[in-house]
């Protein structure tokens, strides 16, 4: 939990095409860690599996988690070549399939949190990875209480609403969000900030990738719900937007639907 706060956080969500190859995908990263950081960003969020990408295959899934040692190390140093938080996603080894995982690193290449997936969608998500035990622990960013969530974790209002209840202000997440579920973006992830009266950075994929036709629409939103930064539905993007705590408490004296929740009843 944040013991410090930070007046803002400046957040930066990368648009991307899937990258195959994981050390081409460090090299990528490293550009646009050093656009976010002259933006002025403190934090970079990726889409889902970012290392290597998500529709590839069982075996492909557990090659990538073996060399998950040497690309947290990769990210480690863009982290620390840039001044940049990371939050990148990867498969992570398990004694059965890998995890779906992500790595928040902090600016110094320090690793702050892992979370693994723990909502598998259909088949892609069932065959290569196993599911994670866990929600996402609510960390400390830059003075800022921030969880994660993978792609169809945010679907689930149960899950944001638990880490809200924790204290996060922030929820970062990568996904791998297809074409025809648009709405996932547009509809439901402002609904979870605005439910819950926190920010959501949302960093999707475009392009295809084997029967997959991803859908972009990648958004900061505020804890109103409103859009900060949204990007196409068919073009690589890099957002950058501010969260900040004056907007934070002004949804929260609006917005007061924790404190009126009928926990007698559910």
């Amino acid at each position: 939990m944040a013991n410090r706060q930070e007046a803002e956080l400046k957040i930066a969500v990368w648009q991307t095409e899937p990258v195959h190859d994981p050390r081409e995908a460090l090299q990528a990263l490293g550009a646009a860690a050093a656009r976010a950081r002259t933006a002025g960003a403190e934090v970079l969020v990726t889409p889902e599996m970012f290392l290597g990408g998500y529709n590839i295959g069982p075996a492909r899934c557990d090659a990538l988690a073996g060399m998950s040692g040497e690309l947290i190390d990769g990210l480690a140093s863009i982290a620390r070549a840039h001044g940049l938080a990371l939050v990148a996603g990867l498969a992570l080894p398990s004694e059965d399939r890998p995890w779906n995982g992500v790595i928040i690193l902090s600016a110094k290449g320090e690793e702050l949190h892992r979370y693994h997936k723990t909502h598998l969608y259909g088949d892609v998500d069932q065959t290569q990875f196993c599911a994670g035990e866990s929600l996402s622990g609510v960390f400390e960013l830059n003075g800022w209480a921030v969880g994660v969530a993978i792609c169809y974790d945010i679907e689930f209002p149960e899950l944001a609403r638990t880490l809200a209840l924790r204290g996060a202000d922030i929820l970062l997440v990568p996904t791998a969000n297809m074409k025809p579920f648009d709405s996932v973006a547009t509809r439901l992830v402002p609904a979870r900030a605005e439910e819950n009266a926190i920010f959501v950075a949302y960093a999707n994929y475009v392009g295809v990738e084997g029967a997959f036709h991803y859908g972009g629409l990648s958004c900061i939103c505020g804890p109103d719900g409103s859009d900060l930064a949204r990007a196409s539905d068919a073009a690589p993007d890099l957002l950058v937007a501010e969260a900040r705590r004056d907007d934070l408490a002004r949804s929260r004296t609006l917005q007061t639907h924790q404190n009126d929740r009928r926990t007698d009843l559910y």
